[in-house]
């Protein structure tokens, strides 16, 4: 098969590598979709140890199952394989598993790649009437439906439900959906990048802001730096709510002390559980996170330019998505 691999800092080729085998309770999948995320970006620039090159990235995927009793299935991936039997497992909490692996970091390979294999479980089938695109977009949906879920059940029941998103990428977009999804209408983005705020104005209805600033509720951090968790400290209202989604650098920006003296919950947020997959992939089935029409499509044996070009700026769209048979 042709992949777009990983083989050192900045640089991805689109070769052959062997094809994938399902092992026992897998699916052979042939990826028709598949989103470039930050985590992507991060390991591109050579910012990720846990992706060390070679390797094949990428783990927003949709496709269809090839071979066996399910030829023909159409399904989007979950692509974090868990053990089921530690007690954050039988919990319901599975992103919390010691075990956890998730395709792109090894030992499994990435979806940058014409295809993968992946367990039963981890598959929700797609209705033919919800594009693959579409459906890829279910695992970065997924992150931030499962950040606006912590945020929304931590916040007081007293409180308004306004929020600011620090971020106007996918995960940011994808938050600021969630949130109206789970009945927060008063929801801002916070997005420096010109051209992403016009493109989120105007073809995802969304309320924007240059610079954050005013006094939130609610306040989901979807960038990580200590840039941000600076403002998300700041607007974050007395007895509110930050969630921390973003991994851009480890340490700096919180102000503790304000977040003391104000009794300000701090959540860090990792992927989502199976539930929250499972319930984004129908919001999406369901048209309750809009029409999804903000993403481009490109090649994946386009692959290092896109990569180049979202380092640049050069990308209006919160997402890009890859096809690996362009």
């Amino acid at each position: 098969m042709k992949a777009l691999v990983y083989d050192g800092v900045e640089t991805l080729n689109f070769r052959d590598m062997p094809d994938p085998v399902a092992g026992t309770d897998e699916h052979l999948i042939k990826v028709q979709a598949v989103g470039i995320c930050g985590s992507d970006m991060h390991a591109f620039l050579g910012h990720d140890a846990r992706r060390p090159a070679p390797l094949i990235l990428g783990h927003e995927a949709a496709g269809v199952i090839v071979g066996g009793d399910m030829d023909g299935r159409r399904v989007t991936v979950n692509p974090l394989v868990t053990c089921m039997s530690c007690n954050a497992c039988k919990a319901g909490r599975v992103n919390l598993c010691p075990n956890r692996e998730i395709i792109s970091m090894m030992p499994r390979e990435g979806a940058f790649a014409q295809y993968i294999t992946m367990p039963d479980s981890n598959l929700v089938t797609v209705p033919e009437n919800v594009s693959l695109a579409k459906a890829a977009l279910a695992e970065p949906l997924a992150v931030s439906w499962h950040a606006a879920r912590l945020a929304l059940e931590a916040l007081h029941p007293s409180m308004e439900k306004r929020a600011l998103v620090i971020g106007g990428g996918a995960i940011g977009l994808a938050a600021a959906l969630a949130l109206k999804a789970m009945g927060a209408n008063d929801v801002t983005i916070a997005e420096p990048n010109s051209a992403r705020r016009y493109y989120l104005n105007k073809t995802c209805g969304q309320v924007t802001l240059a610079k954050a600033e005013g006094q939130f509720e609610v306040v989901i951090d979807a960038v990580g730096y200590a840039a941000t968790r600076a403002v998300a400290s700041a607007c974050v209202m007395p007895g509110g709510v930050i969630t921390h989604v973003g991994l851009g650098e480890d340490t700096g920006g919180l102000d503790v002390r304000r977040m003391t003296l104000q009794e300000i919950t701090f959540i860090g947020t990792y992927t989502y559980t199976a539930q929250d997959f499972r319930d984004t992939a129908q919001a999406i089935f369901d048209g309750r996170l809009g029409a999804l029409d903000w993403t481009e499509t490109r090649g994946l044996n386009d692959g290092q330019n896109a990569f180049e070009d979202l380092r640049a700026g050069r990308v209006a769209a919160p997402k890009i998505i890859l096809d690996p048979w362009i």
